[in-house]
């Protein structure tokens, strides 16, 4: 037997024990996030799957709780209401998105100029997405006052023959109310991800693009944008989680009405599940709401991989 032959095992182990005692360290380094997860994400699930196959009432009643199955959501899928509802949440997601990501990015594209007090200008643009949602409803209630409130009198003005709007009561402009007031509450958090993805572009590229005689707008689709394509998954499907938990807003503006226009799924369970005191009921309509999202959020990120974004 030669002397590598016997020398090589002997290497290998040390190594195989540093991969390993690596491996440990790697995962006691995960394992606390791992921890908050299973404790206030996947636990809460569970327990909610299992609720939602009960008749579990909110308040405690002599009668015991029954194993129902899934007659709660064969009960939800039978209601139309449920049906509104999650059309109304897919009308305001799909309005919301483009408006609330599109002034987000173009805010981030001009705070990300050489401008004069900038900082101060960035606070300024993110004020709203700091500020309490109820104070902002309220403002914005204000502003949507019928038939006298100042945002009909700057129509009024404006077009001199458009008649007061019924923001808040009319059912073809009530959802488009709670659009325009929630895209400039939030586009702030996402005015500052997309901030934090321009910074992150190296300046050689546009150095180098700028040498070989490229234009602004050539710089902007070859290496902004390209720069910018993580950004723009997480930002997508950061909107839409969000636009589908719509709650605050129709709950102190609207609730819901009217004729049910601007009814939320998010509303609609928390109605059930605390007016009428169906928490197995209300249970199962945030199982099919997480769901409904998941499958959502996967197909984003799927379909912005294909199309290479």
């Amino acid at each position: 037997m030669t002397l590598q032959q016997t020398s090589t095992p002997a290497l290998r182990r040390p190594a195989k024990r540093r991969d390993n005692k690596r491996l440990w360290q790697e995962m006691a380094m995960i394992a606390p996030a791992f921890l908050l997860m299973a404790i206030f994400l996947i636990t809460p699930f569970l327990l909610s799957f299992w609720t939602a196959m009960t008749n579990q009432p909110l308040v405690p009643r002599p009668t015991p709780v029954r194993f129902v199955g899934l007659l709660n959501f064969e009960r939800v899928f039978t209601d139309p209401l449920f049906w509104t509802s999650l059309w109304n949440v897919t009308r305001f997601t799909v309005w919301v998105l483009p408006l609330q990501c599109g002034l987000a990015f173009l805010t981030a594209l001009l705070l990300h100029q050489k401008l004069p007090m900038q900082n101060l200008l960035r606070g300024l643009f993110f004020l709203p997405a700091i500020t309490s949602m109820v104070v902002v409803c309220v403002i914005w209630g204000t502003l949507f006052q019928y038939p006298s409130g100042p945002l009909n009198q700057i129509v009024g003005f404006l077009s001199g023959t458009i008649q007061p709007i019924d923001w808040l009561g009319d059912p073809n402009w009530a959802m488009f109310s709670i659009v325009l007031l929630s895209a400039w509450q939030a586009y702030g958090f996402q005015m500052i991800i997309y901030l934090a993805g321009l910074q992150g572009i190296p300046e050689e590229l546009y150095d180098t693009a700028r040498i070989d005689g490229a234009s602004a707008l050539r710089r902007f689709w070859h290496v902004t944008m390209p720069g910018l394509r993580p950004t723009h998954v997480f930002v997508l499907v950061i909107t839409t989680i969000q636009a589908f938990k719509l709650y605050t807003q129709v709950a102190i503006l609207t609730q819901g009405g009217p004729n049910e226009s601007t009814e939320t799924v998010v509303h609609y369970m928390v109605r059930a599940g605390f007016e009428e005191q169906k928490l197995g009921y209300a249970s199962a309509v945030s199982v099919i709401l997480f769901v409904i999202v998941l499958l959502i959020a996967l197909l984003q990120r799927k379909l912005l991989r294909r199309f290479d974004v």
